[in-house]
């Protein structure tokens, strides 16, 4: 047992010199102003200790050779045994600030951790196969040079400084607030750690691979609405048998986050010991089913696709809560039934990477059996140059 604690002692020492050495990638070691200061006149005392052979002058110059490498020692004992995590709460709308929560834990047993800086970074990010590269001295290269400005514009970046000691064995957490700058698939990074500690002479920084990747919604936009053009309700039918708030109690079903409290059956609850909702049946048929298409014949400008996905998001979310949305689909996608706040979740999340695309072909069959299969249709149409209409039965119900 000695023989192999010893073995893995003198590993442990090998490893430590060697990491000394040869840092690890993405890991910097750069002098600051004072220590710059402090090598050049590391220098001219060497130079003159050599030229006088004067002791004193030696152990000056033994001394700031000491600070120089006790500064390196201690710099990377303080990053040593970091853990960290990343913690977002969804959903992140455009325009809105939002919080990016950091957890730091100190694993080591007798060393504290101080004067520690964290840089983020979140920028827009897309699905799929990243794009060839291009020259940016051709005609299109000037595609290009706006591409990447649109990119830096959408981009968000900070640093969060830890101000407190951080025990050993202790915790932390850190907050960095940013406001997404539009909707769409949102990569955030933790780009690197970094610290003065503790002397100020060496700035040490440490590269992380840790990002997470979340949607951005729509920003919320005001419409005005045409009562003159509301969904109708099938002739023949004075009921439709649904999930609703009136009516006749048709089911019990479990609870599911997102329900409300005054729907709970408390006495079947108490006896099954779980939660269960009350199911009505609705005492109209006053609803819709959202059909967004996104041909890019039609949509050709971005600012109006924006707005587009902007007015979609939020005339769903306002049918949903009212009790009115029956189902929703995207492009070509299926009609998705609208039954809990997930399925609208979902939705916004499809709405969050959507893009212009080519019609689909059969885009008139498939609007005519959506026709045939539900009454009340809710399409959105250019109207005018900026502005987007929804319309229902080929009626103006709202405009943006």
């Amino acid at each position: 047992m000695s023989a192999i604690a010893g073995s893995g002692r003198r590993f442990f020492w090998r490893r430590v010199l060697w990491s000394l050495l040869w840092p690890r990638r993405h890991e910097r070691i750069q002098p600051t102003l004072s220590g710059v200061v402090l090598i050049g006149l590391s220098f001219g005392i060497g130079t003159a200790a050599y030229n006088s052979a004067s002791n004193i002058l030696f152990i000056a110059l033994s001394l700031l050779l000491a600070c120089l490498i006790l500064s390196g020692v201690l710099s990377w004992l303080n990053l040593r045994r970091l853990a960290w995590q990343l913690e977002i709460m969804p959903p992140l709308r455009a325009g809105q600030e939002t919080e990016l929560g950091l957890l730091i834990r100190n694993g080591k047993r007798f060393l504290p951790t101080y004067a520690l800086w964290f840089e983020f970074a979140a920028r827009p990010f897309e699905r799929g196969e990243p794009a060839r590269p291009e020259s940016t001295i051709t005609a299109r290269g000037i595609d290009v040079w706006a591409a990447l400005a649109t990119v830096r514009e959408a981009a968000a970046s900070g640093t969060v400084r830890l101000r407190t000691r951080l025990d050993p064995g202790g915790e932390a957490r850190l907050d960095w607030a940013f406001t997404p700058a539009r909707r769409g698939l949102l990569r955030i990074e933790l780009l690197g750690i970094g610290s003065l500690f503790p002397f100020g002479f060496l700035r040490k920084m440490t590269g992380i691979d840790l990002h997470t990747d979340v949607p951005v919604w729509p920003a919320p936009v005001e419409y005005r609405r045409f009562a003159a053009a509301g969904p109708r309700r099938p002739s023949g039918e004075l009921q439709q048998v649904r999930a609703g708030n009136e009516g006749d109690m048709i089911a019990l079903r479990r609870y599911e986050p997102g329900d409300s409290h005054r729907l709970i059956h408390w006495k079947a609850s108490a006896r099954l010991g779980r939660l269960l909702i009350r199911q009505f049946s609705a005492q109209s048929s006053e609803t819709c089913s959202i059909w967004l298409a996104t041909d890019a014949a039609v949509w050709t400008l971005p600012d109006q696709f924006e707005l587009l996905m902007s007015f979609a998001a939020t005339l769903a979310q306002d049918l949903f809560c009212a009790g009115r949305l029956q189902s929703a689909a995207v492009g070509d996608g299926p009609q998705v039934a609208m039954r809990r706040v997930a399925d609208l979740e979902s939705f916004l999340d499809r709405l969050a990477e959507a893009r212009p695309l080519p019609a689909p072909r059969g885009a008139a069959a498939m609007a005519a059996e959506m026709g045939r299969q539900r009454l009340n249709i809710l399409t959105f149409e250019p109207d005018g140059a900026r502005g987007v209409a929804a319309f229902i039965n080929g009626n103006k119900a709202a405009a943006t």
